[in-house]
């Protein structure tokens, strides 16, 4: 287009970052409408992938409908780009101070005085009409690799693909909203590497990588990386359509999978040996020729290694020619040991540690994949892959909340990411509440029974040194050491709780008590209770010991009632459900199948100022006789204890401890709480042969302690 003519519908507009600063997507739309003026294009565009933020030499294709023109024919006519009807303050002003009816005067005018002409107005606006990403934040990231290959152990690279190969998991969904969303907590965290997605194979990681460009900071658009696969067999990886977009997205680090293993290529992919390198070849040198850094993942590469060596050592060679920067070994079917792992690696490291990072990448089917991960990195692997809590298709990838901490604190691996370790617990946990999975209690490092200790012994060595039975401090890891109360509990558990309530009595009343409260608790685990998991209800049973403390209400009597209208069971699903529409002008309304009546005594004066007590009787309704007794339960001790307001039941668990006593069986309730203000949880358990009972007397020991801080005086010895 020298002479700024065309003879075609469809072009690609090549935007150059002409300053150190990063285009906005404004930008972009401008210096596109630009182009299509000097085109001599008219302002209709059809379809357009805007490039949000550009921190490279970037393709952006749009179809145009534009009018044809004679070879020679000079452009003589111009007109405005088309402003968005939505368009932002800043878009109009932008357009406002531009005159785009006026080309330069030459409509000959050579690329290059084209190329300077938009260069320039680049310039002038980059610098100030836009806010752009931290750039040494950015710099940080792209130039991790720069400076050559990175070896373990002394440093690693941390390369999470949760969004990627962890949401193969099975029952895991994840959508676009909240890959975003844990993307910047990844971010933050500082994890180098996010493998965000696959944008050639589904629609949602197109929108992904579409929106991230919007609704991601700097620094989380400066670590995604956009995963993808070598070309197909017989086309060129330019003409390839998933290579395409792989460019298209603007991710600044592509990683591609390709077939290392000889047998995988002559009979899964029907490959000639030979043909798979060109693939291999032909579509890093592409990606690089576009300033994209290229990682690859060589697939089944230990399983491939033993069967064919020299042609998988071959595969490694024509991608670090091609200009890959990261060569990956797949443990892909998760059948290694760590000791071919180390092998292998090792000889791998030995033949090109030196021409590119050599990273690891592991799965879980044999429970080695943070062993085998540890491993390479002890024997050179500079990256190692894997994904939050585990996650990943069959049994799972590479915990990094096992593999991160454990090169921290045992190895002392230097990575981008080690200022934030008292952060990992916290993010193993918020991405099992995005992902709505229960968390994993037994987990490494993260788990709430990390640190849990039941054995008296072990809790009495822990008295005098935490060492004693834990190889880390659990805060370095954002977790906390627990005592456990169990029938197996020694009196140190139960001492260690009565220091943790700070209570004021001494130590020989502490040491009496102690072994009251023990033999309680071993009598009531006889009967089916468990403490393990019900720390509120061991802390009431503690405070009650005390002749200062005092309760903050008093369950006098209740009812509980069930009713309903049609028992039949081939209707009574759909009569629980909604109510009949024709009975209720098509609406679907909640139904109410359970009524609860309570009568509580409480202290009148929220402020407890007098001893004044009130008998308040309150009525409630709910989906079942539980959830009425709590709404019931509720409503007649807010008035006097206002921050009960905030409380909200999340979990409710029940267990038949003896089924073969068939209806007689005692039931165990286990209920969770919350208080929404604070975040705080807590969680109590009852034991009844009356389920009613047993879930009344798990509600009042929730409630309970949630007033346990605000209680004083005691106001019932009157009434005993």
């Amino acid at each position: 287009t020298e002479n700024r003519k065309h003879s075609a519908y469809y072009f690609e507009c090549h935007i150059y970052c002409a300053t150190s600063k990063m285009i906005s997507q404004v930008q972009a739309q401008a210096a596109i409408a630009t182009a299509f003026l000097l085109l001599g294009g008219d302002n209709h565009v059809e379809s357009f992938i805007p490039g949000a933020v550009i921190t490279r030499t970037a393709t952006i294709t749009s179809s145009l409908s534009l009018r044809e023109q004679p070879d020679n024919e000079a452009i003589t006519e111009t007109s405005p780009p088309l402003i968005p009807s939505d368009a932002t303050e800043d878009e109009l002003a932008w357009h406002a101070n531009h005159d785009f009816t006026t080309a330069p005067d030459d409509a000959s005018s050579t690329a290059s005085a084209t190329d300077d002409w938009i260069k320039q107005d680049f310039e002038s606006q980059s610098s100030t009409s836009f806010p752009s990403a931290n750039q040494e934040e950015v710099q940080q990231s792209q130039q991790l690799l720069a400076n050559g290959p990175i070896r373990g152990p002394t440093n690693v690279i941390v390369y999470d693909t949760t969004l990627r190969d962890g949401t193969q998991m099975e029952s895991i969904s994840v959508s676009c909203a909240d890959k975003l969303k844990i993307a910047q907590r990844l971010s933050e965290f500082n994890v180098d590497y996010i493998e965000a997605g696959w944008p050639g194979s589904n629609p949602k990681d197109e929108e992904f990588f579409r929106r991230a460009q919007t609704e991601l900071d700097g620094k989380a658009k400066s670590k995604l990386v956009a995963f993808g696969s070598t070309r197909r067999k017989g086309i060129q990886a330019k003409d390839d359509a998933q290579i395409q977009k792989l460019v298209d997205c603007c991710a600044p680090t592509v990683c591609i999978v390709a077939k290392a293993h000889l047998w995988q290529v002559t009979d899964i992919i029907r490959a000639n040996p030979t043909e798979n390198l060109d693939m291999i070849t032909d579509s890093v040198s592409y990606l690089t020729s576009l300033g994209i850094d290229v990682m690859v993942d060589l697939e089944h590469y230990f399983d491939g290694f033993k069967f064919d060596k020299d042609y998988t050592l071959k595969c490694c060679d024509a991608a670090v020619k091609a200009g890959a920067k990261v060569l990956v070994m797949c443990d892909t079917n998760g059948g290694s040991m760590p000791w071919e792992v180390d092998e292998i690696t090792k000889e791998t490291v030995e033949k090109f540690g030196n021409l590119a990072t050599v990273g690891i990448h592991c799965h879980n089917d044999c429970g080695l994949a943070v062993a085998n991960s540890l491993t390479g990195a002890k024997a050179g692997v500079g990256l190692i892959q894997g994904t939050v809590n585990g996650i990943g298709e069959r049994t799972g990838n590479a915990d990094l909340c096992s593999i991160v901490p454990s090169l921290a604190l045992h190895v002392d691996s230097k990575m981008t990411c080690n200022d934030n370790l008292d952060e990992i617990t916290s993010l193993s946990r918020y991405l099992d509440e995005t992902l709505n999975r229960t968390p994993n209690r037994g987990a490494p490092f993260v788990g709430s029974s990390a640190f849990a200790h039941k054995g008296g012994l072990h809790v009495a060595a822990l008295e005098r040194s935490p060492d004693s039975y834990q190889h880390v401090d659990p805060s370095k890891v954002g977790n906390q050491l627990r005592v456990l109360i169990s029938e197996l509990s020694g009196r140190q558990n139960i001492l260690g709780k009565m220091k943790k309530l700070d209570m004021d009595i001494d130590e020989k009343t502490v040491a009496e008590r102690s072994l009251v409260i023990l033999e309680r608790v071993k009598h009531l685990e006889s009967m089916g209770y468990t403490f393990e998991g019900a720390d509120a209800s061991v802390e009431l049973m503690i405070l009650h010991s005390t002749q200062n403390y005092c309760l903050p209400f008093r369950v006098l009597d209740y009812t509980a009632q069930v009713y309903d209208t049609d028992v039949d069971s081939a209707s009574r699903v759909m009569s629980k459900m909604e109510n009949d529409k024709s009975r209720n002008g098509g609406t679907v309304t909640k139904t109410n199948l359970a009524r609860a009546t309570v009568n509580v005594r409480v202290l009148d004066d929220p402020n407890h100022g007098e001893d004044e007590f009130l008998d308040r009787l309150e009525v409630a309704e709910g989906n079942g006789p539980v959830d009425a007794l709590a709404n019931a339960l509720k409503k007649a001790l807010v008035p006097s204890h206002p921050a009960l307001e905030s409380l909200q039941l999340i979990d409710y668990k029940v267990r038949i401890l003896d089924p073969a006593a068939a209806t007689a069986a005692a039931t165990r309730v286990m209920i969770e709480f919350k208080d929404v203000n604070t975040d705080r949880q807590w969680t109590t358990v009852s034991v009844d042969r009356n389920i009613i009972s047993a879930s009344l007397n798990a509600l009042v020991d929730g409630f309970e302690y949630a007033l346990k801080d605000v209680v004083a005086g005691c106001f019932f010895d009157d009434f005993e």
